[in-house]
């Protein structure tokens, strides 16, 4: 049971990271070729999110800030 846990664990790190570089990849093109895919955009809308939130959401972003740091 706890290697099936851990081979979970692990996959679900591979597929984290896999659309952490997607999004850089995003990034990168929407930079060089005007916002193709629409990842700059919609990172604004989430981020623009957090800050209609007020404290709330500057208190979760501050939380998964922290997780993310964690790892």
């Amino acid at each position: 049971m706890l290697k099936g846990l851990q081979t979970v664990n692990q996959w679900l790190g591979q597929l984290t990271d896999l659309a952490k570089t997607l999004v850089v990849i995003g990034i990168i093109v929407g930079i060089l070729f005007d916002d193709f895919f629409g990842v700059i955009a919609g990172l604004g809308r989430i981020m623009s999110q957090f800050g209609d939130a007020g404290f709330a959401g500057i208190l979760s972003l501050m939380i998964l800030v922290m997780w993310y740091e964690k790892k």
